[in-house]
């Protein structure tokens, strides 16, 4: 899967939550200083050539849409993130970040709570 460059994850974000946009719309949501109409126009043309985004003409003008969702991006995302950093192993992830954040032990338990439902409601679809 292609990874998005800083700029193309800002315009997909924007696109997440707004469903559908054109380039100005875009624009209007972006932080200050605003970029260039042509440099969102770019990226959105490069997100389209990569896969992302899909659009609907409306004479010259393009409303953008996403193809992908968010949901399913940050599965793949995080599925190449684990593989390239911590030999696919979810565990070996978790157990970095509960060391490096210094995780309080009720932040632990609920990250074990939340998986364990996780694992039940998993259990329970494969019973029915």
């Amino acid at each position: 899967m292609k990874e998005l460059t800083k700029a193309e994850e800002q315009v997909m974000q924007l696109l997440w939550t707004l469903k559908k946009a054109f380039v100005k719309d875009l624009i209007e949501q972006m932080p200050e200083p605003k970029p260039a109409y042509n440099t969102v126009s770019t990226i959105v043309r490069i997100l389209e050539k990569k896969g992302f985004v899909g659009y609907e003409a409306f004479g010259k003008t393009h409303r953008y849409f996403p193809l992908m969702s968010k949901k399913e991006y940050t599965r793949k995302y995080m599925r190449n993130f684990m593989k390239g950093y911590f030999s696919n192993s979810f565990k070996e992830m978790v157990s970095f970040f509960a060391r490096e954040d210094n995780m309080s032990i009720a932040e632990l338990e609920e990250l074990m709570r939340e998986v364990g439902e996780d694992l039940e409601n998993k259990k329970n679809i494969g019973d029915e």
